[in-house]
């Protein structure tokens, strides 16, 4: 982005072409049962939607904000082969869902939960057991097609303390609606996030109660209730033992995520069961209205002031980074335990040593040493199994420094120079693999030429006899 705008609007440009997209999704959906004007309306509610308010200026949120994009599509490729048996869906499902594991990977658990929801009631009221197999088939298609993010992302955790992202704070118990914790500034953006809820799940029932929903011809009226119902349970502390059951629902971390669901239902119940547009901009000025009693009783949109931004740019200029996130720490390691003001390369021993960096970046260091004795170097670096290391063109065993996991060299008197990589590991190469055959066969299906619909017996025997 910052090389076509520049970076002090980097942030505003992308906001507002991903909210674009997010309504150009909803008016594709909308338009199978409302007029075009109406269609235009669900699409700009849905855009500014009070989650996405939320998103935008409290939690900056990017990713998950862009994966707002896909659910829209979900539906509606799920709508298409419910409606039309000749639809195949596998592909162009299989295609969303790969692109929510490369937006988002919480964003992505929530989706495949919900086109699972979706699936089973729709296979169960259409007594269609074929879309229970399109929709296992499209997950797997979606897997394969991420498979070069995918496969490393599930292969690598055994590298890092993955069990920190469910931390005290980042848990789904900490982060129920209207839950109290020992943070006020966390409780603060609970009750913001918790009365965002408590203003959609009431305009969805509100609306659900309309006839204008309940007579829209083939509205899945039933099925988008139950989707929204499991969706504001997971919100509430009873369900938790669902969080800790379910695979990987642990790993989406705040319930109100499911907020981003429910605001595609919230849409598509105002633009629907509130066809008079007095009802509609009721419902809108409330949804302001919480956003800006948020903004100026509860907690203000950014909390950081001028000289914590100063402190962060210092803090890139000089080099001593910023703080990282604890669940992608390599397994043993303390970054709060290393000396940021020590430079790349340090001798951890009482050996009297030259080092010159030749070479600093994010995959390839290089550097020499000219050591009085042997020793071991103490890199400002920690030991993930990817990086190799070769000293004086040999490659050799690393070990880590207790106190702190630093990657520490074993060098030899004299001059050494070292090397060091962050290579390609069998699970990336793999990947990436599975990845490109996949994509090819994708392609070819969207370049395969159509199939002729079949010609009946009956046709064929009053074709003759015109002749």
């Amino acid at each position: 982005m910052s090389a076509i705008v520049p970076w002090t609007v980097a942030a505003s440009v992308y906001i507002w072409l991903v909210l674009t997209a997010a309504g150009v999704s909803m008016f594709l959906l909308a338009r199978r049962w409302l007029e075009r004007r109406a269609a235009l309306f669900a699409a700009v509610l849905y855009a500014v939607n009070p989650y996405h308010l939320v998103i935008v200026y409290w939690r900056s949120a990017f990713a998950e904000l862009l994966a707002a994009c896909l659910l829209p599509l979900l539906l509606l490729f799920i709508l298409k082969a419910v409606e039309d048996e000749q639809q195949r869906i596998m592909v162009p499902l299989g295609i969303v869902l790969a692109a929510a594991w490369l937006t988002n990977a919480p964003a992505a658990v929530m989706i495949h939960y919900s086109m699972a929801l979706l699936i089973v009631f729709f296979a169960v009221t259409k007594r269609s057991p074929r879309l229970l197999l399109e929709g296992a088939a499209a997950v797997a298609l979606g897997a394969c097609l991420a498979s070069f993010y995918l496969l490393p992302a599930v292969y690598e955790q055994k590298w890092i303390d993955i069990g920190e992202a469910v931390s005290a704070g980042s848990r789904p118990a900490d982060n129920f609606l209207f839950i109290h914790t020992t943070d006020p500034d966390h409780d603060a953006f609970n009750r913001i996030i918790s009365w965002v809820a408590v203003l959609e799940i009431t305009v969805i029932a509100a609306a659900a109660m309309a006839a204008k929903v309940r007579k829209r011809l083939n509205f899945p009226l039933w099925q988008l209730l139950g989707w929204g119902a499991v969706c504001a349970f997971l919100l509430f502390p009873v369900s938790l033992v669902f969080w800790k059951i379910l695979p990987k629902m642990q790993f989406m971390q705040f319930p109100w995520r499911w907020l981003l669901c429910i605001s595609l239902i919230f849409s598509i119940f105002v633009a629907l069961g509130l066809q008079r547009w007095w009802m509609r901009t009721i419902v809108c000025v409330l949804s302001i209205l919480v956003v800006a009693a948020a903004w100026t009783r509860v907690q203000a949109p950014w909390w950081d002031n001028a000289a914590d931004l100063r402190e962060m740019q210092d803090n890139m200029e000089s080099g001593a980074g910023y703080e990282g996130t604890d669940e992608y720490t390599p397994v043993g390691a303390d970054p709060a335990a290393v000396d940021k003001t020590a430079r790349d390369v340090t001798v951890d021993g009482p050996a009297r040593a030259a080092i010159h960096v030749l070479r600093w970046t994010a995959a390839a260091k290089e550097f020499t040493a000219q050591l009085s004795s042997a020793d071991q170097l103490a890199l400002k670096l920690f030991p993930y199994p990817a990086w190799k290391v070769q000293v004086n063109g040999h490659s050799i065993p690393t070990s880590v420094r207790k106190s702190t996991g630093q990657i520490l060299i074993p060098v030899q008197a004299g001059l050494n120079r070292v090397q060091i990589r962050f290579v390609r590991t069998w699970d990336r190469t793999a990947g990436a693999w599975i990845s490109a055959v996949t994509f090819v066969v994708v392609l070819f299906w969207f370049l395969r030429p159509p199939r002729r619909a079949p010609v009946l017996k009956t046709e064929v025997r009053n074709r003759n006899a015109r002749v």
